[in-house]
């Protein structure tokens, strides 16, 4: 008999609270009226609420479905889900991994950066909540009710540092949760998201279902970012053959067999001289693996165009 208690921090004040690893098990949680409280669930769950709860810093293992945040005030949050919603809500600072794209309503300075955290379970909670690591909307965010010459929402400094907004946790108990907010170790890969561009060259690199994709991708995200270029958005969607003549077009005919496989990895890098040094990691790195890469400057930017309309369709953006 599962007892709610287990799963709902209510009326706390001052203190540091959470789950370890485990404990959750993809069941929904509830956290209402907390007041300068420290929050950590360090596992999966199905849904979470979070209710008037003002000054706390939370962190939010992966949520299966959505986690809705209602006349909360100043909180800051790491959060990873499928689908974000606040009401009512005044200045929330969350880094986050979103599938969907994020929602606001009545709510002000609200601010957004990439969700970057590791510890070793959560891999596997990111696949026990049904969440890819590549799908991740978090700047792409949409106010329901906005305001005429105001802004209610805006992005996080890129400088930010995730530790400064929510710390590690500081109990004995919760310590046992081998944490890292270092950018590098993320187990989401750190996107610009919808900051502006440095350069007008990207490339799209595309990586099909196998045994590696997961592995691949990252190894040419370290790859390419150590050499000062910026990934700014990662997607992981399933493809049909129409899909790939549209997006494909002239090369289409060489990927279609591999589409049947699964679901296909794609990433957009910028900089100058981005298509080529993309082309020249992938035959050194992955001689042997086959991956769509963007021909040219040229064509680069209509792959990636073609190939994100394609991926917000999928996705109902």
């Amino acid at each position: 008999q599962i007892d709610p208690k287990d799963y709902t921090f209510s009326g706390l004040k001052n203190e540091t609270v959470g789950r370890l690893p485990g404990k959750v098990a993809g069941q929904q949680f509830v956290i209402q009226d907390c007041e300068n409280c420290k929050i950590y669930i360090f596992d999966h769950s199905a849904t979470i609420t979070i209710d008037d709860c003002v000054n706390c810093q939370i962190f939010l293992g992966p949520i299966k479905g959505s986690v809705f945040f209602r006349d909360c005030k100043d909180c800051k949050c790491v959060v990873a889900c499928q689908q974000f919603r606040t009401r009512d809500c005044r200045k929330l600072e969350v880094f986050l991994c979103c599938a969907t794209q994020p929602i606001i309503e009545s709510s002000t300075g609200m601010k957004f950066g990439c969700f970057q955290y590791y510890y070793p379970e959560l891999a596997l909670q990111f696949k026990d909540a049904g969440l890819s690591i590549f799908n991740n909307t978090w700047s792409n965010i949409h106010d329901f009710t906005p305001v005429s010459g105001e802004n209610n929402w805006g992005l996080l400094p890129e400088t930010a540092v995730v530790q400064d907004y929510v710390p590690l946790p500081s109990s004995e108990e919760l310590k046992a949760v081998r944490v890292s907010t270092d950018a590098t170790k993320s187990i989401i890969p750190i996107t610009r998201g919808r900051r502006q561009k440095n350069s007008d060259e990207s490339c799209l690199t595309v990586f099909f279902a196998g045994d590696y994709t997961t592995a691949n991708a990252r190894k040419l995200i370290d790859e390419m970012t150590s050499k000062g270029f910026q990934l700014i958005q990662t997607k992981e969607v399933l493809m049909k053959a129409e899909d790939a003549h549209r997006v494909f077009q002239q090369s289409a005919l060489e990927f279609i067999p591999l589409l049947e496989k699964g679901p296909v990895v794609a990433l957009e890098f910028n900089g100058d001289g981005a298509v080529e040094q993309c082309r020249s990691t992938i035959n050194e790195v992955f001689s042997g693996t086959k991956v769509f890469v963007s021909e040219s400057k040229a064509s680069a930017s209509q792959d990636v165009d073609n190939f994100y309309n394609f991926a917000d369709m999928q996705m109902g953006m």
